[in-house]
């Protein structure tokens, strides 16, 4: 990783549309928005968000992970395909498994898997680094997650992502016993700022955010839930559940360290989409996994 800076001679212009003028060779305006929503655009040492309005003399760090160094390959990793067509596929990703190479994960990732799979018939709209992928799961998170083969149906399901207009289900274990039989949590949500890698609650200044939990069963000291999300913010879950209180089990970056499991009990259960190409409702399952199995039967003696 590398950090380039500039000191801002403008005023009252949007930071993203600076840094577009002053690196157009370097990145696109959309990946410069993905860097300031990223954390990795500081001004004056703070983060801001691509709106933001540049001062003369603002002091600009942009910290860059060197992609064109990158050789996004092909790997032979074994995939639990749900389904797929000439279209799309969606796969039951494993925890543990990175979805796409970034700074520090360059290989294993489900991007090197799928490469492989489909043979580079992949859309190209997340460039060379994130072919395919539409969506994303934390690495701990296992379940559900489906990949674009062409660049058609890319845009169509990032459109149902963007209007809501899918079903997402997860299945979470959570620290304590949750007395109401469903839950609703509305909180907006962004990243900390002196954790780069942790999401708060930001009622000023955070982006709008809705789950809705309901409790499958009680448990000693801990309760087994369904989880709905109706926007998909980063660890949108993780952090609703631990503002609520009942931190998923697994998970010490929010607060629910657990002897019982190795990585946050989260599983992506479900997804459904319409097809870009038939319009056709599907929908795509996937069991709970064995480490959370075995996690439910420890909390049941």
């Amino acid at each position: 990783m590398t950090q380039k800076e500039i000191l801002i001679e403008e005023s009252m212009e949007r930071l993203d549309l600076v840094l577009a003028r002053k690196f157009p060779g370097d990145f696109s305006r959309t990946r410069i928005k993905e860097m300031i929503a990223g954390g990795m655009v500081l001004v004056n040492g703070k983060s801001v968000k691509p709106h933001y309005l540049v001062k003369k003399g603002d002091r600009v760090i942009l910290e860059v992970v060197e992609r064109e160094n990158v050789d996004t390959r092909g790997e032979d990793i074994p995939l639990e395909i749900l389904y797929e067509d000439e279209d799309l596929l969606a796969v039951n990703k494993p925890a543990g498994m990175v979805v796409h190479p970034a700074y520090g994960n360059f290989e294993h990732t489900l991007v090197n898997a799928l490469i492989h799979h489909t043979r580079h018939q992949l859309s190209s709209l997340g460039g060379t680094v994130r072919p395919g992928i539409v969506h994303r799961l934390d690495k701990d998170t296992s379940g559900v997650i489906v990949a674009a083969k062409n660049d058609f149906t890319h845009r169509s399901l990032a459109k149902q992502f963007k209007a809501h207009s899918l079903t997402k289900v997860y299945e979470a274990v959570v620290k304590g016993v949750v007395q109401h039989d469903e839950l609703k949590c509305e909180e907006a949500v962004g990243r900390a700022f002196l954790n780069r890698k942790k999401i708060i609650v930001k009622p000023s200044g955070g982006k709008d955010a809705l789950t809705f939990f309901r409790v499958l069963e009680r448990l000693k000291g801990a309760t087994y839930l369904e989880a709905r999300p109706e926007t998909g913010r980063t660890h949108q879950i993780r952090v609703h559940l631990a503002s609520l209180g009942h931190p998923v089990l697994g998970d010490p970056l929010y607060g629910g360290f657990s002897p019982l499991i190795n990585r946050h009990a989260l599983h992506a259960k479900s997804l459904e989409i319409t097809h870009p190409r038939t319009q056709k409702r599907l929908r795509f399952s996937s069991k709970l996994p064995e480490d959370m199995k075995q996690l439910l039967i420890a909390l049941r003696r």
